[in-house]
């Protein structure tokens, strides 16, 4: 119960910073790549909101997540975009302090970097190209960094006609720093050492032999 309860916690971390990132983003029309960009270039068409238009666009990934990924983090991942859509909606009601489009590129790629981190880590995600990227990453040992990465290039080369070819390349560098830290803190699956799978095949050993 405690550890699933720390895992909650670093996970709500995770949204929040996640949120703050894509907040700095948007004080100087800028973007993010994936479902978070998707859903940001739809707010430029539309007059829903990002929350809304973020959790629309998430919903066709979660079939592959139950087949694929399991039914707890489905629902895991399911909680998290909710999570996120009311929090990243909840800061547009908020004041919020304005910083220089160079400093915001800067901490939006460290907030969204380590806040995903923090969510992927604690065994949910923000749907999307993150349930792809896990997928690929369990399937076939892809990098999930680099996997993020070059999905996100193409959202913001699509978006780039929209908020222009400058801030296009800002956000790259926005997501190249969000990605290096993804792939940097992916947390490592535990390894079996020949001495513990030796002592693992004697202990069941004795223990058939017993019976």
């Amino acid at each position: 119960m405690g550890e699933r309860l720390k895992m909650v916690s670093l996970v709500l971390l995770g949204l929040v910073l996640t949120s703050l990132g894509l907040k700095f983003l948007s004080i100087h029309e800028l973007t993010f790549g994936g479902t978070a960009g998707l859903a940001t270039v739809l707010t430029f068409m539309s007059s829903w909101s990002w929350g809304v238009l973020f959790f629309l666009v998430n919903l066709p990934f979660f079939w592959m997540s139950l087949q694929k990924l399991g039914k707890w983090f489905t629902i895991s991942s399911f909680m998290s975009i909710i999570g996120i859509s009311l929090i990243r909606d909840g800061l547009d009601v908020l004041p919020f302090f304005s910083v220089p489009i160079w400093l915001a590129t800067v901490l939006a790629g460290l907030c969204i970097g380590f806040g995903v981190t923090l969510v992927l880590n604690n065994g949910s995600s923000l749907g999307g190209i993150h349930i792809l990227a896990l997928y690929l990453d369990q399937k076939w040992k892809l990098n999930r960094g680099v996997t993020i990465f070059v999905c996100d290039l193409s959202i913001i080369i699509f978006a780039a006609f929209l908020v222009g070819w400058g801030n296009a390349l800002l956000s790259v560098f926005t997501i190249f720093v969000a990605s290096t830290i993804i792939g940097r803190y992916k947390k490592s699956p535990i390894k079996v050492t020949e001495q513990e799978q030796e002592e693992f095949s004697e202990a069941r050993s004795r223990s058939i032999k017993e019976a």
